[in-house]
């Protein structure tokens, strides 16, 4: 038989299985390759490949391909040490485009064993590398909110939950500092709130930038020094302009997608903290004060005047007492109602601010009854308050409506207490008290010192 007639059948077979095995190969790849011993493609499929045309890759470094990113690229698929397998690199496509693509290659070694080039294929896994980005940035987004969640539920007061958040939020994404920031009617400097890790003193000016034109989306800025400054608002139901301002070293990265995310997100709890924090100041408010005209209540003023007189003990300074009651009051009430008596009192509470230091103590102690307390003030100078209160009350309390008596009056009693004397404020009090009652029996309209014979 004729060797060439059986070598037809051969060759064709082979033909066969090679163009086989190529189409498989290029059905399961993206890229196939070969590289000499130089690194130089010598061959490439298909055609084009990452937007190049084959023959254009022929004969270059393979490398070239690369995406030079350190932190993107830690290996080159085209100089295989030993095989390898689903090993991801970043390519450049034609366009200036990034593509990521899993390899499979191994070395080709020449008849003494050496490495004489590579042979390999890849899938691009683009998308696949971007969802998964995606889902690990969300995932730790998720964790980072569970830690500032758990860490404001172990906290009861607002401010304490704001220095959970804030010292979360800058260990979660590696920043320098954070704060809370609004920017007061009319004002040129932010105001700052709550700030953690380093002072925002440098971020300023752009906070005060980014608050001054502030709308509902995030903005981010230029702090001193290059700063990476971002600004999520937190404009509250009240309407001030409040904003979570993050920011890092100078130097350092700029923010990025996932930042602003995270920040976004942590801005809701925020503003959530900050609403928060204004109920529990107006709670406070409210236990402290008396609703009608916003003085002091007994029981506030009580605590303040315990703590001054400690101070007042270690300086050897003397406090006076003033116990004011509204004369005639429950006259008032009864011929012209109880809107006109309310009114009353919030005269009297504006003639005692008027007339008092800011910083002197005034309180209403229920119905008509009002003390003031009198920091660092002796008989004397209490005794001046006492007649400017009664010589200007029955032009400052008196309704030119003539649904008041036209001259309301307020009788005044006066106590001190001198340091070293041992005496707390209940007995101050009672003191006072006593001697205002003096000054009604007398006619009303008047003031008068406590003196031993009003025991």
């Amino acid at each position: 038989m004729n060797p060439l007639s059986l070598a037809d059948p051969v060759h064709g077979a082979l033909l066969e299985s090679r163009q086989r095995w190529r189409d498989l190969v290029l059905a399961s790849a993206d890229l196939c390759f070969e590289t000499d011993r130089e690194g130089r493609l010598v061959f490439v499929s298909p055609d084009p490949v990452l937007g190049w045309p084959a023959a254009a890759l022929l004969g270059r470094q393979a490398d070239e391909l690369l995406l030079q990113a350190d932190e993107m690229q830690p290996f080159s698929p085209f100089r295989p040490m030993a095989a390898f397998r689903r090993r991801r690199a970043w390519l450049r496509r034609r366009d200036g485009s990034h593509a990521c693509f899993a390899f499979a290659a191994t070395p080709l070694l020449d008849a003494g064993g050496q490495p004489c080039g590579a042979r390999g294929m890849a899938e691009d896994v683009t998308d696949q590398e971007r969802d998964e980005a995606l889902l690990a940035a969300t995932l730790r987004r998720s964790e980072a909110l569970d830690h500032i969640l758990w860490g404001m539920r172990q906290e009861v007061l607002a401010p304490r939950m704001m220095q959970v958040a804030l010292d979360s939020l800058v260990t979660a994404i590696g920043l320098e500092g954070a704060a809370v920031m609004d920017l007061p009617a009319g004002g040129t400097h932010p105001r700052v709130l709550h700030q953690t890790a380093a002072s925002p003193l440098p971020v300023m000016a752009a906070a005060y930038e980014l608050l001054a034109c502030a709308g509902t989306e995030a903005a981010s800025a230029a702090g001193a020094e290059g700063r990476s400054v971002l600004m999520c608002p937190c404009r509250r139901g009240h309407g001030e302009i409040t904003g979570l301002f993050v920011w890092r070293q100078p130097g350092g990265r700029a923010m990025d997608k996932d930042d602003l995310a995270l920040c976004g997100s942590a801005s809701a709890m925020i503003r959530m903290i900050l609403e928060h924090e204004h109920v529990q100041q107006e709670l406070a408010l409210q236990a402290r004060t008396d609703p009608l005209t916003s003085l002091l209540n007994r029981r506030a003023f009580l605590h303040e005047v315990a703590k001054r007189i400690d101070r007042l003990e270690r300086d050897g300074l003397p406090a006076t007492l003033l116990f004011i009651d509204v004369d005639h009051f429950k006259v008032i009430n009864d011929c012209h109602g109880h809107e006109v008596g309310d009114e009353a009192l919030c005269r009297v509470a504006r003639l005692l601010r008027a007339t008092v230091r800011p910083a002197d103590l005034i309180a209403r102690f229920g119905g008509d009854e009002f003390a003031v307390w009198l920091d660092g003030a002796d008989e004397l100078a209490a005794a001046e308050r006492a007649e400017t209160l009664r010589r200007e009350a029955p032009f400052a309390l008196s309704h030119d409506d003539d649904r008041m008596p036209l001259k309301m009056t307020l009788s005044t009693g006066i106590a001190t207490r001198w340091p070293g004397r041992d005496e707390d404020i209940e007995v101050l009090i009672q003191r006072a008290d006593q001697a205002m009652y003096k000054v009604k029996r007398a006619g009303r309209g008047h003031w008068r010192l406590h003196r031993p014979e009003d025991e």
